[in-house]
């Protein structure tokens, strides 16, 4: 049996749909955020999840100096800002680009996000090109909406709740 290649692996990813994210920090390295699909719970007792980052990603180090960080899940309507915070823009206009709240670790939490995860990070598990961030949840907020965002097929997909 053959280990399959970096585009079938990709390919295969693809399958699995995921919540789109934007995960934020603040503190003495500074302010940054990214999108990301790469979020799983781990335990609810204590309350913990993890985020996968590139070692490579140019937010790495403010996000391993920072400790912190908070998980915003985007709402169907979000797609927008998950376009930007995966993009080259710089991390001023991304934050100008939607409402912000300081969390309780002092990392921004997006105001309209349908969930925001407050977290400090925990532990962190370097494998292959990503480090695995297991993060505490600090506190957290809900807010309902009509639509979540999922990535799915290399594509933005909105979901509609049922109705009650």
């Amino acid at each position: 049996m053959s280990i399959p290649d970096k585009q079938s692996f990709r390919d295969a990813m693809a399958c699995i749909g995921a919540a789109v994210n934007i995960i934020t920090t603040d503190g003495p390295a500074g302010q940054a955020g990214f999108t990301a699909s790469a979020v799983c719970s781990v335990t609810d007792s204590p309350p913990t999840l993890l985020v996968c980052l590139n070692r490579g990603a140019s937010v790495w180090p403010v996000f391993s100096e920072n400790g912190t960080l908070c998980v915003n899940t985007l709402s169907g309507e979000q797609q927008s800002l998950s376009t930007l915070f995966g993009g080259k823009t710089s991390m001023a206009e991304r934050f100008a680009a939607a409402r912000w709240q300081m969390g309780e670790t002092g990392c921004p939490r997006l105001e309209e996000a349908l969930a925001s995860f407050d977290c400090r990070i925990s532990q962190v598990v370097s494998v292959g090109t990503h480090d695995i961030l297991f993060c505490d949840i600090v506190s957290l907020t809900c807010h309902p909406a009509p639509h979540g965002l999922v990535w799915f097929d290399r594509g933005y997909h909105a979901l509609m709740r049922p109705a009650c």
